[in-house]
């Protein structure tokens, strides 16, 4: 099956806010994890920087991750004639 440009347009640019949302997860779930330690020193609200990632920071970034890929994808999808419809 031959793809179009319009068609290989809309999975690059897909592919792109995949791949950036999930080094941003990557960072948020790893690499403060493993910088915990290191971050104490930086306070939030009264807590460590580590302890408030660890226990709410990070959720907070993974729904606001879910929130933009919803809503960047809905326009994907107008933009490109694909998308479901409204309900």
């Amino acid at each position: 099956m031959q793809l179009t440009t319009k068609h290989t347009q809309y999975w690059q640019r897909s592919l792109r806010i995949t791949v950036i949302l999930l080094a941003l997860w990557f960072v948020v779930t790893f690499v403060v994890s493993y910088y915990a330690r290191e971050l104490s020193g930086i306070k939030i609200f009264g807590f460590p920087l580590g302890f408030y990632m660890g226990a709410q920071g990070s959720l907070i970034i993974y729904v606001l991750i879910i929130w933009f890929y919803a809503r960047y994808m809905n326009a994907l999808d107008q933009e490109y004639g694909v998308s479901e419809g409204e309900d």
